[in-house]
């Protein structure tokens, strides 16, 4: 783990995609937020022990539109994989017209306006860039930049990261104009660290997975719908949340106290730690390296780690 003196809040946090490889990155969570009743006692399962702050000091917030941006603490990063639904294949595609979920991302530049942090730090589906013929994709730019941001954006794959999970997504990092920051890398991609044949400790037939959904019954290995069976070593195989655990880059003593229906659920809202984590330390580098960043210091490598550190 690296060490910083940085912080960030985790908006949507689901079950803490962004805390975990953020925290790995060395950064510190002092604020989050989750409407989801079995996301949050996920969440505060795995997260109570590490970011106890959060818990005890009631900074764990629920329905972001009850919160006021004036009493969440000072942070330098805002991280938030907004609601997804409204721009999602699977879902509708009615992006800002979706009453409630579309209009999330408005909440995320609410808090914006007033506590200004140093970046932005989101993530989406692939298909927000094109959705509504780009321009919902161009209404998120402009907004950012109407509130002081540059914004710079990436899609991205799991697999490209270590991680046997497709998993395309949008990541979008934005930093303070002020900060005179002018140009930002996305990081380069890094060879596999798991196969599926790892995964399932066996032959499977595919190399990478499928990318994991919210929901959804089996549809047969052979239904071009598939996503969650496999063939094993000649077996027909269903996957399993500790499977899909390891296919987002959790840890395998991450713990879920909820049904193993909530528990897939929640696998298939999250972000893959191993893109946040390599994305989150190029933040950290680029913010360590800017002069006019209040809080900058240097960052001390260490060898990073893929298990949840309960005693930090």
């Amino acid at each position: 783990m690296k060490v910083t003196n940085f912080t960030f809040i985790d908006l949507f946090a689901g079950i803490g995609g962004f805390h975990l490889g953020l925290h790995q990155a060395g950064a510190q969570c002092v604020f989050a937020c989750e409407i989801d009743k079995y996301a949050r006692l996920t969440y505060e399962q795995n997260y109570k022990t590490i970011s106890p702050k959060l818990f005890t000091q009631k900074a764990f917030a629920e329905d972001i539109q009850d919160v006021n941006p004036s009493d969440i603490p000072d942070f330098d990063i805002l991280c938030a994989g907004f609601p997804c639904q409204p721009f999602s294949q699977a879902g509708q595609k009615k992006g800002f017209e979706d009453i409630g979920r579309g209009n999330m991302f408005f909440e995320i530049m609410r808090i914006v306006k007033e506590k200004k942090p140093k970046v932005l730090f989101l993530e989406n589906v692939r298909n927000l860039v094109n959705h509504d013929n780009g321009k919902t994709f161009e209404v998120i730019q402009k907004q950012i930049q109407k509130h002081g941001y540059s914004f710079h954006w990436k899609l991205i794959k799991a697999s490209d990261h270590g991680l046997p999970q497709h998993r395309p997504r949008v990541y979008m990092v934005c930093f303070r104009n002020d900060l005179n920051i002018q140009s930002f890398t996305f990081p380069s991609a890094r060879p596999l660290e798991l196969t599926m044949s790892d995964i399932f400790q066996g032959q499977c037939n595919k190399k990478i997975g499928f990318t994991l959904r919210v929901g959804g019954k089996s549809s047969g290995l052979h239904d071009r719908r598939n996503w969650d069976t496999y063939l094993v070593d000649n077996q027909i195989v269903k996957l399993q949340k500790y499977h899909g655990l390891q296919m987002l880059g959790f840890p395998k003593n991450f713990n879920f106290p909820v049904s193993n229906t909530q528990a897939m659920k929640q696998l298939g809202n999250s972000v893959a730690v191993n893109v946040v984590y390599d994305i989150g330390t190029e933040i950290l580098k680029t913010l360590s390296s800017t002069k006019n960043s209040l809080t900058s210091k240097t960052i001390v490598k260490k060898t990073r780690t893929t298990q949840l550190d309960l005693d930090l």
